[in-house]
């Protein structure tokens, strides 16, 4: 056996020793923490500052823009290289630079409602492409980064040596422009669509201030160079990194909220006694092309005058003016009626006519056939027509020139709820349609011959008696 000795002095340098090897160990792993969570950090707010808005830029007769490679595919232009391209042209000569700066632009908004796929009549921008179309010179970046865009002002002032000039369409015309120096004009365009205005007519509204706000600059015969882009994207998909995702698991994509536009409302002296909601109001005279009228139904615009609401009868009268050329003025008149049923113990409401008056003509039809509901209750179906399936059914012989389709229809015309647009709605589509009608029989009868098996196999008897060979023979007695 062997016998170490140790000193006093010699166990106070271990466990001095000891004691600097768990400080350094805990050093470094504190280290690594403190880097794994910086890098984590980094590549988090790289995917975060990933949000992009598109910058479009043109020029007069008298301006022409530096010629510019186009980016590669997926590459975003940084706030470094927009100011070393700004610093290519601008400066050198003096020059009057419009800058239509709106609240949010995505480049989505120019895929969806830009026509792009040949639908140019239906796009929200008709005078920027007929700009872009007339321009010498254009540029156009469908990636430049948030922080870069939102720094397009203070870029501009700082190259120009002005401060910016906020300007409308109608200040526009009274501003004196000297082409000796710079100038620097700021148009702030609003997008801000909700319940009266959609995405689409707050686009086209903002295209048409530029149009004109161009159609002044060419009245003044003054050059100018034109910025069109967003302080921030509106709409934000989130795409990080696989690493990312590895440590965050699985994320959804961002979804658009779809805007539902408010049901009309006729309001009597007690409040509100008439909601209707149609989420399509298709008309057509003839073989003429289809002129649908549901958006306007929750347009501010429509006029309800001339409906009334008692406790028996109501009439809700929509007038869409000059909406539908060449008929002015155009109607939807829905006249119903509520009374006392014994049978069923209860008030019941119907939908008596629908009439639809054009210029100094009427047409009607009767609809008290197929929509009717509880007096405390709202009809709703999804198709309402007037030549497939009909609930509405031509009263004259005029009237069959006439189509009518309704999509996603609501009507309530009694005891309106002031706290809710509609009470609960009694559908036009039965319990028992023919499909569950069918299944049903057809289930039935299979029922049945199941049943008469079975039967058939119960009643099935063996034998319980056999001949023995070695016994006596069975006799049967048989008698003639």
């Amino acid at each position: 056996m062997t016998v170490s000795w140790f000193s006093p002095r010699d166990l106070d340098i271990r466990k001095r020793v000891r004691t600097k090897m768990a400080r350094s160990e805990s050093s470094n792993k504190m280290t690594s923490t403190v880097a794994f969570i910086a890098i984590l950090f980094t590549i988090v707010s790289t995917g975060i500052c990933s949000s992009q808005v598109p910058l479009v830029m043109w020029s007069s007769d008298g301006y022409s823009l530096p010629p510019l490679a186009s980016p590669a595919a997926g590459h975003i232009i940084s706030n470094v290289e927009l100011m070393s391209y700004l610093n290519s042209f601008l400066g050198s000569t003096p020059q009057t630079v419009l800058l239509f700066l709106q609240d949010k632009l995505s480049k989505d908004d120019f895929t969806r409602y830009g026509g792009v796929y040949g639908n140019t009549q239906d796009s929200a921008f008709p005078n920027l492409a007929s700009a872009l179309q007339s321009s010498p010179s254009r540029l156009v970046l469908p990636a430049l980064t948030w922080l870069g865009a939102s720094a397009v002002p203070g870029l501009l002032q700082e190259k120009l040596g002005v401060s910016s000039i906020n300007v409308d369409s109608d200040t526009l015309k009274h501003v004196h422009l000297n082409g000796s120096s710079n100038t620097l004009l700021v148009f702030h365009l609003p997008y801000s669509p909700g319940a009266s205005q959609s995405c689409k007519e707050v686009l086209r509204n903002n295209d048409e201030i530029i149009g004109t706000a161009l159609g002044i600059m060419r009245a003044q015969g003054a050059p100018y160079t034109a910025i069109y882009t967003g302080l921030m994207p509106s709409r934000v998909i989130e795409e990080p990194s696989l690493m990312v995702q590895s440590f965050m698991g699985r994320s959804l994509l961002q979804t658009e909220v779809t805007v539902v536009n408010p049901p009309l409302m006729f309001n009597g002296s007690g409040g509100p006694c008439i909601v209707l909601w149609a989420q399509n109001l298709r008309v057509q005279f003839e073989n003429n092309d289809w002129k649908d009228l549901g958006p306007l139904t929750s347009n501010s615009s429509i006029s309800t005058d001339g409906s009334f609401c008692n406790e028996t009868n109501s009439k809700l009268v929509v007038d869409f003016g000059s909406s539908y050329r060449p008929y002015n003025p155009f109607r939807l008149i829905f006249s119903m009626s509520q009374r006392h049923y014994k049978v069923s113990a209860r008030m019941w409401f119907t939908l008596d006519t629908v009439e639809l008056e054009f210029n100094t003509s009427t047409v009607s039809y009767n609809a008290s056939r197929g929509i009717y509901a509880p007096a405390e209750y709202s009809f709703h179906c999804q198709t309402v027509s007037s030549f497939q399936d009909a609930l509405l059914v031509p009263r004259a012989q005029n009237a069959s020139q006439w189509r009518i389709l309704i999509t996603d229809f609501q009507i309530q015309g009694f005891n309106v709820n002031e706290t809710t647009n509609f009470s609960y709605a009694s559908d036009c589509a039965s319990f028992f349609t023919p499909g569950i009608w069918m299944g049903l029989v057809t289930s039935l009868v299979m029922l049945l011959i199941l049943t008469y098996g079975l039967h058939m196999i119960m009643q099935l008897r063996s034998m319980d008696r056999f001949d023995d060979p070695k016994g006596p023979s069975i006799s049967v007695p048989q008698s003639d």
